[in-house]
């Protein structure tokens, strides 16, 4: 089986056999805290269910062989929700880097975080740079978790990077200085909203969009291969 190519196990669930898969998934995962009012329970219990989610969609993608996956996790608007929401954040990111890990250990996979992380419990981001080393030298899939993250934050860090070059600047030169320099081949969002809310500006310019009305704790495995199968049908012709 060639690396960017679905599992037959998945071909069921597949209109064509072995499709092309993007090289860089971007997903926002949009709906935990509607899927708790629905269920008439406590927020952090959606923000719990999402993790695990989580957990198992890096898993898919792993298995899948998708090269790259970054998640929105937190973004810096997020930070404006209440204080007591924000606390049961930090614990669950904290309690679930040992999960991540483990992943990436287990499954050859490589972690990065992204965004303005300096806003975190110092003990998160020592978890966080331990995750990330530990699995740096992985040669499988780059898993990126953003936090703290918003795209225009992004340009402007990347912006203040390259005035300290002293050269010509062009586009490679630009990508280079962003948190994430490869672009996004397909960006998925659930929630049913149809926006991009700051995540991955530049690297989106050409991605294909998709939208599910699928809260985040109910993206199954079925529900990304049927957004990796709606992938492999568009003609892409990168603005061409």
């Amino acid at each position: 089986m060639k690396k960017n190519d679905i599992s037959h196990k998945d071909n069921c669930q597949l209109s064509t056999v072995n499709c092309q898969l993007p090289n860089h998934v971007g997903i926002i995962m949009d709906g935990n805290r509607r899927w708790a009012k629905k269920r008439l329970l406590p927020v952090a219990v959606g923000h719990q269910k999402g993790a695990e989610i989580l957990r198992e969609r890096v898993k898919d993608l792993i298995e899948l062989g998708v090269p790259a996956v970054t998640f929105y996790a937190l973004s810096t608007e997020n930070l404006s929700r209440s204080e007591d929401e924000i606390k049961n954040l930090m614990k669950l990111f904290e309690s679930k880097m040992g999960e991540l890990e483990k992943i990436g250990d287990d499954m050859n996979a490589r972690l990065e975080f992204i965004g303005d992380l300096s806003v975190f419990p110092e003990n998160l981001q020592k978890r966080m740079k331990s995750a990330a080393k530990k699995c740096k030298n992985n040669t499988g899939t780059v898993c990126r978790l953003a936090l703290n993250y918003g795209a225009r934050a992004e340009i402007l860090r990347a912006i203040n990077r390259v005035s300290k070059l002293g050269l010509a600047v062009n586009e490679k030169i630009f990508a280079a200085n962003l948190d994430v320099c490869e672009d996004v081949d397909l960006l998925i969002r659930t929630g049913g909203e149809r926006r991009l809310s700051n995540f991955l500006l530049w690297q989106a310019s050409y991605a294909e969009l998709y939208f599910t009305d699928a809260l985040w704790c109910d993206f199954t495995r079925e529900e990304l291969v049927l957004a990796l199968d709606d992938f492999s049908k568009r003609t892409r012709k990168l603005g061409k």
